[in-house]
């Protein structure tokens, strides 16, 4: 394989963008999905070739899991026409979506809804994408340090996100004999609009964070896309089944 290229979901904002524009940095293009906001990802095409770097749009719905095999032919065609190669390197399983809510208030639809995207949909577009992956390459689940430390209104969604650490491991352990590394990146508190800006907009609560966090501040995009791009070097070829906290120290 000539190019190096990432499939990254949720790529059109947030933490997914900014990987997308982090490899493009270091001279990696991207696949990367949005869900209904198409402008915001024409936008992110636009800024990774002005880095440099090659990047494709598709759109999916991660909980539309009989779309994944459609998905999968979408991504052979724009492989082979874009890159000339039938695989690719590196699957960044980032999209989803927030939940505040308290454990005694949460319903059975919104736990399913999450479920769904954040569980079930990385676990089978993962089964469905792996052949397409080249051996040698990288997977990386994005979870969240609400598996480490508790705030209220977040118990479903931290239950889904250790779903996905413990699914890490096994993925870790069944495709090491292709020298496939699956890791966890599990971000803190970020300033995105994740979970309708709270961390960003709401002052109260960004301060509240940063009072907590031992580096004083939340976290912004660039902390986690960096690291991840980090993280897919050559260098951390040995480290897998690893879940790595980029919160800068929050709740110690």
């Amino acid at each position: 394989m000539n190019n190096k290229v990432a499939v990254i979901t949720g790529g059109n904002r947030g933490l997914g963008k900014d990987t997308v524009l982090s490899l493009a940095k270091k001279q990696i293009d991207s696949v990367f999905t949005y869900r209904s906001h198409k402008q915001e990802a024409d936008e992110v095409v636009k800024h990774a070739a002005k880095l440099g770097a090659k990047a494709v749009a598709i759109q999916l719905d991660l909980s539309d899991i009989l779309g994944f095999t459609e998905f999968s032919t979408q991504l052979q065609h724009v492989l082979h026409s874009h890159w000339q190669q039938p695989q690719f390197n590196y699957l960044i399983n980032n999209a989803g979506f927030g939940l505040d809510n308290s454990f005694m208030d949460t319903t059975e639809s919104q736990f399913d809804s999450l479920m769904t995207v954040h569980v079930k949909g990385p676990f089978f577009l993962t089964q469905t994408l792996a052949p397409h992956i080249a051996d040698g390459g990288r997977i990386v689940n994005v979870s969240s340090g609400l598996t480490r430390f508790t705030l209220p209104g977040k118990a479903a969604y931290a239950t889904m996100k250790g779903a996905v650490e413990v699914m890490t491991k096994y993925l870790a352990k069944e495709l090491a004999h292709r020298n496939i590394a699956v890791n966890v990146v599990a971000p803190g508190a970020i300033a995105t609009d994740f979970g309708g800006g709270s961390v960003r907009d709401n002052h109260a609560i960004n301060n509240r964070i940063s009072s907590i966090t031992a580096m004083g501040r939340v976290g912004e995009p660039a902390d986690i896309g960096a690291m991840i791009a980090q993280l897919l070097g050559d260098e951390n070829r040995w480290m897998t089944g690893q879940r790595l906290e980029v919160s800068g120290g929050m709740l110690l």
